[in-house]
């Protein structure tokens, strides 16, 4: 399993932005955003990936992975 995997990766329309934005909790702040979902993800997916790298570069260790900790239906029922 590549590393990456190990983060939820979260895309989602803003009605405030009027756009797709991408985000991944726990490991960057801020993302990406677009007007199409699927390029958002891929663009997010590179920005893990990059992410993940930059901490290896800098000796950092990488942040507590966030998938497998059924965050989508925790979130859900916060609302």
């Amino acid at each position: 399993m590549k590393d990456s995997a190990r983060y939820v990766k979260i895309v989602e329309w803003s009605e405030e932005d009027q756009c797709y934005v991408g985000s991944c909790p726990g490991l960057i702040f801020g993302g990406c955003h677009g007007p199409d979902e699927k390029a958002v993800f891929e663009e997010l997916c590179q920005i893990v990936n990059e992410a993940i790298q930059l901490y290896r570069q800098e000796g950092k260790p990488l942040p507590p992975p966030t998938s497998g900790r059924d965050l989508a239906n925790r979130l859900q029922e916060a609302t």
